[in-house]
């Protein structure tokens, strides 16, 4: 329907009044002579799914029509292209890839990391190489459904996860396999236990994250950097990638960050989380400073 519309009745003109008039003309005499089932609005999609995805036929078996009509939304092709491979790879179900898209994950990603890698990694043209090229700053943990106040501890944060585990490997990237919570770990005569650990596949190493419902503090750093060491002398093998550190807080100095932590780091990260979606103008205004920083 959509290539007859853009092919034979358009005649591949792309001009948008052209195409409204068209359709409008096109969904009346349709729905005079079969019945429902032609509005001007399922027309119009048929056009865009035609003009959008030429080739189609190579993606039918993996995205459904919901799925194609959440992509149709997407003006940026770069943007539609990563998340078309992300539901592919990940077998995204049409609410999870609303929820990515409305959780602003393609931008976020922008953050840290250029756009040519996001998509050389969705495309699987390339595999991550550090922790930078798939984790998020901020992560956003809208469906653990808790506001955003100083009443709650970091073991009812914990626990919110741990409750909604398949919701939070889906923000935290791919590759995610959970591992351990609280795992204790004893030093001479002390015992320190670690929020959660999990496994990623794709960076081949362990993967630490703690847990802070307060404003980071270099204290927090150095407690993180204790248990990455700890994993890359005690649990990590020999042909295994060094442990990566995750410090998940409620808010972050980002100077901190940096002069706690070596030049050289690429294994301690601090991400801070929020509890709601994201606005887009806020994501591509940090877009625009990270740039300009750089």
């Amino acid at each position: 329907m959509g290539m007859h519309i853009v092919e034979e009745e358009q005649r591949g003109k792309e001009r948008a009044d052209y195409g409204t008039y068209l359709i409008k003309s096109l969904a009346n005499s349709l729905t005079e002579e079969y019945g429902s089932g032609y509005s001007f609005r399922q027309l119009n999609f048929c056009r865009q799914f035609y003009t959008f995805f030429p080739i189609v036929n190579a993606l039918r078996s993996q995205l459904n029509w919901t799925q194609y009509r959440l992509l149709l939304r997407i003006e940026d092709p770069d943007k539609r292209t990563y998340y078309i491979e992300e539901s592919c790879n990940n077998n995204w179900s049409a609410r999870q890839l609303e929820r990515q898209i409305n959780s602003q994950l393609y931008e976020r990603l922008l953050l840290s990391t250029d756009k040519d890698s996001v998509l050389a990694v969705a495309k699987k043209e390339s595999v991550p190489e550090s922790a930078k090229d798939i984790i998020k700053d901020p992560m956003v943990l809208e469906f653990l459904g808790l506001t955003p106040h100083a009443a709650y501890y970091e073991k009812d944060l914990e626990q919110a996860l741990i409750t909604n585990m398949q919701a939070f490997l889906l923000e935290l990237g791919n590759g995610f396999s959970f591992v351990a919570r609280q795992q204790r770990i004893h030093l001479e005569e002390d015992d320190f236990f670690i929020d959660l650990v999990f496994y990623n596949r794709l960076l081949r190493c362990f993967v630490i994250v703690e847990i802070k419902t307060e404003k980071l503090t270099h204290q927090h750093l150095g407690q993180l950097q204790m248990y990455v060491n700890y994993y890359d002398r005690v649990e990590k093998q020999p042909d295994e990638n060094p442990t990566i550190g995750i410090l998940l807080c409620a808010d972050k100095n980002n100077a901190v960050v940096e002069f706690a932590l070596p030049q050289e780091n690429q294994t301690i990260l601090a991400s801070q989380y929020q509890l709601y979606l994201p606005k887009e103008d806020d994501i591509l205004k940090q877009i625009t400073k990270a740039q300009e920083n750089n």
